[in-house]
């Protein structure tokens, strides 16, 4: 079985001037279908770059990206354009939901845009919000408002999820409850679910840890008895 998500020796350089910034400087990895995996490493290891170039922010300079059969480091921008529409969704650290909207127009807007929908109000209820429906954004507070985006993510039913430090701006006991949010979805839903973080405590709760250092694979971790999220402590 060939994996759903393949590097091969992928390499990103940017130019400064005369300088060269080798933000990735050949990097290979294999996810499989449904698997939760946490691509840890500390701040400027490239472990951004990766979900840049996951997502379909941005482009390879060599080396080859494989998503679900298809070769995305050769797209286009226009086939980009549509990975990043139908394929992939996005959790980011702040929650970038639109304030005038209720929490029920914010999930829908993403359906939208989506080619097979997931139903609204049972992704809703997935994240355990179906009684804020109908509330703003600002009636929400920081874990709830994460929850939407998690929702707002998973309604357009993307082929992987993409989470980049999702539990950032949160604190303790609310960036859990996000995190159990996301390992059940993965389970529950056979997701694919990537999530960048540089707290190594969360290491415990992967399938599969992929550490990044200085742009390059310092290990990966295949993780048979991954802890549910309920027993961390970081």
């Amino acid at each position: 079985m060939n994996p759903f998500i393949s590097f091969k020796d992928v390499k990103k350089t940017y130019k400064m001037g005369e300088i060269e910034i080798h933000a990735l400087n050949g990097v290979s990895f294999d996810i499989n279908e449904g698997e939760f995996v946490i691509i840890a490493g500390a701040s400027g290891a490239g472990k951004s770059t990766i979900l840049n170039l996951l997502g379909g922010m941005d482009t390879a300079t060599s080396g080859q990206i494989v998503v679900d059969g298809q070769i995305i480091s050769d797209y286009n921008e226009k086939q980009m354009t549509l990975y990043r529409r139908y394929d992939v969704g996005f959790v980011f650290q702040f929650y970038n939901l639109v304030q005038n909207l209720t929490l029920r127009e914010n999930v829908e807007l993403a359906t939208q845009i989506s080619k097979d929908p997931l139903d609204i109000e049972k992704t809703i209820a997935s994240v355990g919000l179906l009684e804020r429906m109908n509330n703003f954004p600002a009636q929400l507070s920081g874990g709830e408002q994460q929850r939407v985006a998690i929702a707002r993510a998973l309604a357009k039913n993307p082929k992987l999820l993409l989470c980049d430090e999702p539990t950032g701006a949160l604190d303790y006991v609310t960036g859990k409850q996000v995190l159990k949010v996301l390992q059940e979805t993965c389970r529950k839903e056979h997701k694919t679910v990537i999530v960048i973080t540089h707290n190594l405590a969360l290491t415990p709760i992967g399938d599969k840890i992929i550490k990044v250092r200085s742009g390059k694979i310092e290990s990966i971790e295949i993780n048979p008895t991954p802890m549910d999220v309920d027993r961390i402590e970081y």
